[in-house]
C-alpha cells in the first residue's frame, strides 16, 4: 500500500468504526423498548452508584498499590502518588490520542521522583503484562463455574482458544523483557554492539535509552512483593467484576456470584477486539450482548452499562482532574514529554 493510499485509510479508518459501532449497538438493541428503559431509569435505586464509584476507585487503588512493588527496585513510592498519577493518566488518555495515557502516568512519576522515563515504562510494561497473564488464568475457572447458552460451541471454543494465545502471548512477553534485560545491561551483549554500529552521534542515546528501559525491568526481590504483585492483579479483576453487581442492583438486577467473574473474562475478550478494529461504543455493545447471555433484558443491561461507564468517567475525571491540579500539571507539558518519549524510543 502507498503512503497516500495508508493516510486515505487513516482518515477512513473512524467513519468505519462509528459505523461499525452503530450497526453492532442497533443488533444487540434490537428489540429495545424505548419506554421500558425510561421506566427503568425512573425505578433506579442511584445510592449503589456511590458504592460503584467507590469499588472503582478502589481498583485503581489496588493497581498503584500493585504498582508501587514493581517501582520498589528503582525507588520506592508512596502508594497515594501512584494511585493519582493512575488516574491522571487516565484522564490524559481521554483528552489526548491513543496511548498517551502510559506515557502520562510515567512521565508524572519520572519527574515526581527523579526518574528516567524509560525506566518508568519499563514498569508499566511489567504491570500490564502481569495483568494479561492472570487475566489468561481466569478464563479456564470463570468457563468451569458458569453455564450459559451456547448451543453451536463457538464461544465457549473461542474463549478457551483466546484464553490458550493469550496466556502464551504474554508469557512469551514477559521472557522477553527478561532476555532484553540481560542483553541490554551486559557489556559484551549484541543489542549494545548493534547500537554501535550506528552513527556516533546516535550510538550514545540509543544505548542510554536501552540501559535506562531494562533497568525498568526488575522482579522485586523479596518474594512477598512478588506474590503480592500477582494477588494484586487478580484482585484488581475481582474488583471490576462488582461493578456490575452494584449496577445490577441499582435497577433490581442479581447474577450468581461466577457469573460477575465470567461477564468481566467474556467483555474482555469482546472489548479488546472492539478496539483491535476502532469500533465505537464497544464497552456498551460487548456489555449487552454478554448480560443477555444470561438473561438480562435489553433495557436493564443498557442501563447497567451506561452506568458502569459513567460511573468510571466521573470516577476519572473527579481523581485525574484533581491530581493534576494539586502537581500544576498542563496538557502542553505531556503533549511535550509524549514526543520526548517518541524521539528516545523511536
Amino acid at each position: 500500500m502507498t503512503q497516500a493510499g495508508a493516510g486515505r485509510w487513516r482518515r477512513w479508518l473512524p467513519w468505519i468504526g462509528a459505523a461499525l459501532g452503530i450497526v453492532a449497538l442497533l443488533w444487540v438493541l434490537r428489540g429495545f423498548d424505548a419506554d421500558r428503559f425510561v421506566a427503568t431509569l425512573a425505578d433506579a435505586q442511584w445510592r449503589y452508584l456511590a458504592v460503584l464509584v467507590a469499588t472503582i476507585a478502589a481498583e485503581q487503588l489496588v493497581r498503584a498499590w500493585k504498582w508501587r512493588q514493581l517501582l520498589r527496585p528503582l525507588r520506592m513510592v508512596a502508594t497515594v502518588r501512584l494511585f493519582g498519577a493512575i488516574m491522571a493518566g487516565y484522564l490524559i488518555a481521554f483528552l489526548l490520542p491513543f496511548g498517551m495515557g502510559t506515557v502520562a502516568r510515567s512521565w508524572l512519576i519520572a519527574q515526581r521522583e527523579r526518574l528516567k522515563l524509560t525506566s518508568v515504562l519499563a514498569t508499566v510494561a511489567l504491570d500490564r503484562l502481569t495483568d494479561g497473564v492472570v487475566f489468561a488464568c481466569l478464563v479456564p475457572v470463570a468457563l468451569l463455574s458458569v453455564v450459559f447458552p451456547d448451543p453451536t460451541g463457538n464461544i465457549h471454543a473461542g474463549l478457551v482458544w483466546g484464553g490458550a494465545i493469550s496466556f502464551v502471548l504474554f508469557a512469551l512477553l514477559l521472557f522477553a523483557l527478561a532476555a532484553y534485560r540481560r542483553g541490554a545491561l551486559a557489556a559484551d551483549s549484541r543489542l549494545l554492539r548493534l547500537a554501535d554500529r550506528l552513527p556516533a552521534r546516535m550510538a550514545g542515546p540509543v544505548r542510554r535509552v536501552a540501559a535506562s528501559f531494562a533497568e525498568g525491568i526488575a522482579w522485586p526481590r523479596e518474594r512477598w512483593r512478588g506474590v503480592g504483585i500477582v494477588l494484586a492483579s487478580a484482585l484488581i479483576k475481582l474488583i471490576a467484576a462488582t461493578h456490575f453487581l452494584w449496577a445490577g442492583l441499582a435497577f433490581g438486577i442479581a447474577l450468581q456470584p461466577a457469573q460477575y467473574l465470567f461477564l468481566i473474562v467474556f467483555l474482555g475478550f469482546l472489548i479488546i477486539l472492539g478496539h483491535f478494529i476502532r469500533m465505537v461504543g464497544s464497552f456498551l455493545i460487548a456489555s449487552v450482548f454478554v448480560l443477555g447471555l444470561f438473561g438480562v433484558p435489553e433495557e436493564p443491561a443498557f442501563a447497567m452499562a451506561l452506568v458502569v461507564q459513567t460511573g468510571a468517567m466521573l470516577t476519572v475525571w473527579g481523581i485525574g482532574a484533581l491530581s493534576m491540579w494539586l502537581q500544576g500539571i498542563a496538557l502542553s507539558q505531556l503533549r511535550a514529554a509524549e514526543v520526548d518519549a517518541g524521539v528516545r524510543c523511536g
